[in-house]
């Protein structure tokens, strides 16, 4: 008999998943909770290959490009990734497309059943956390859907988070620098030293370029390993021609490389993809299916409006490289909103400056709106702006304001937070505005 409290439909299923906590509030750094649970589901993850991916810039775009080549290849793929922008289904995908809601809802049924089970006989301490119970989903859901190979994005840092029940066939890291200090460590060679948790010996790793410090850090855990490491350095790689959506890619020994995904960081990062599938044996062309919404992506022309999840300096920092580059000469609306565990004083001086208005609000989504800076909070910090309550009040706002025939002058831009961009992004499909690009 089912529990009278058990979510029924896909709703219920994602209100009980928020109600779990937001990720970064509730994690329980630790793999005992979750090897616990997935041995009770007959331990999915050993049924299929894993690449497994952590870093703390481009690793989703990694992911997403590494799924496209195993696709190109006539892998049947899967691909688990967080966060989401719009829907927790786009985190768990088949063959690149976002598993369905009875699906979601099945899998969770099927985690959540077990979860009861073991926290009512003591062998586990309380019900898997959002993170975890989403992880499981997507190793038990892999498994029922035949998937040959899944990417495997990690959630935060390495060591401890619930990805890190795997024996992957590959591991990639991709670039390290500072974010989420308070769980991973305040210098960079201990957030470095966490990614590298997810080294095992006998598995092979491509590792992207890295700054001294934290190429000293991963080399040395791959030493005492024992593990043979492809490095970015070892690419091959000749040059790049970057344009406003994407760039051409030429490495030794290969045909170009055509990348969909726009900025300068996307070429660093689909080297690494490219290493990634030359390891496994795949040939890297099929990066040019990549779709990875929300990160440099163009979603209505004339006033162009950019969405681009810039959560952290690093990120900040690609950001402004390629407004610089391809909008030098246009005005810059900007609507920024952040989490208050971001670096946020950070990642304004950096972008703040290109703003010829800045427009702050903050994401409303639930479970996460309460760790958002408010737009005051913002204005007080960044010592100018505008604030609007929700991001659809700050597009409409920006919009008003246009300056009429000079609007292909002007370009709106909704930056940090993932999920304001995700907001962002829903408010756009359901309009009418534009026309939209086939990643929508």
């Amino acid at each position: 008999m089912s529990n009278p409290d058990t979510p029924r439909t896909y709703p219920e299923t994602v209100e009980f998943l928020y109600a779990l906590g937001n990720e970064v509030k509730t994690i329980k750094l630790g793999l005992d909770r979750i090897r616990i649970l997935l041995r009770a589901l007959g331990d999915p993850q050993n049924s299929y290959s894993i690449v497994h991916v952590a870093g703390t810039n481009g690793k989703g775009s990694v992911c997403a490009m590494i799924d496209a080549g195993l696709r190109a290849a006539g892998v049947r793929s899967g691909m688990f990734t967080s966060p989401h922008l719009i829907e927790p289904t786009e985190r768990i995908q088949i063959d690149g497309i976002p598993v369905s809601r009875a699906d979601f809802e099945r899998a969770f049924h099927a985690i959540h059943q077990i979860s009861v089970q073991l926290e009512q006989a003591g062998e586990i301490d309380a019900h898997p956390t959002y993170f975890e119970s989403v992880t499981a989903m997507a190793l038990w859901m892999f498994r029922e859907q035949k998937v040959q190979t899944a990417v495997v994005e990690v959630g935060l840092g390495g060591r401890l988070d619930a990805t890190n029940v795997v024996h992957p066939a590959l591991t990639v890291i991709t670039p390290v620098d500072m974010d989420h200090q308070f769980y991973l460590g305040n210098t960079i060679e201990q957030i470095a030293a966490e990614k590298a948790g997810i080294l095992k010996p006998g598995v092979p790793a491509v590792f992207s370029r890295q700054r001294p410090d934290v190429a000293g850090v991963l080399d040395a855990r791959a030493a005492e390993l024992g593990i043979f490491v492809t490095h970015w350095e070892e690419s091959g790689f000749q040059d790049a021609l970057l344009h406003s959506r994407g760039s051409r890619i030429s490495l030794a020994g290969y045909p170009i490389l055509e990348c969909n995904l726009p900025g300068e960081h996307q070429v660093e990062n689909a080297i690494t993809a490219a290493q990634a599938l030359i390891a496994l044996g795949v040939s890297p062309e099929g990066i040019s299916e990549a779709r990875w919404p929300g990160r440099l992506e163009h979603v209505a022309p004339n006033p162009d409006v950019l969405l681009d999840g810039a959560h952290n300096p690093a990120g900040a920092q690609a950001l402004r490289r390629y407004l610089e580059r391809f909008y030098g000469n246009k005005r810059i609306w900007m609507i920024f909103g952040a989490m208050r565990d971001k670096a946020v004083d950070e990642v304004g001086v950096i972008l703040f400056p290109l703003a010829h208005e800045l427009i702050f609000t903050a994401p409303q989504v639930p479970g996460y709106a309460q760790r958002a800076l408010t737009p005051p909070e913002l204005i007080q910090r960044a010592g100018r702006g505008h604030a609007e309550p929700t991001v659809e009040a700050a597009i409409q706002y920006a919009l008003s304001h246009l300056s009429g025939a000079a609007a292909e002058e002007d370009v709106i831009l909704i930056t940090g937070s993932l999920y304001l961009v995700g907001e962002a992004r829903k408010h756009f499909l359901a309009t009418t505005l534009g026309r939209w690009p086939a990643s929508l």
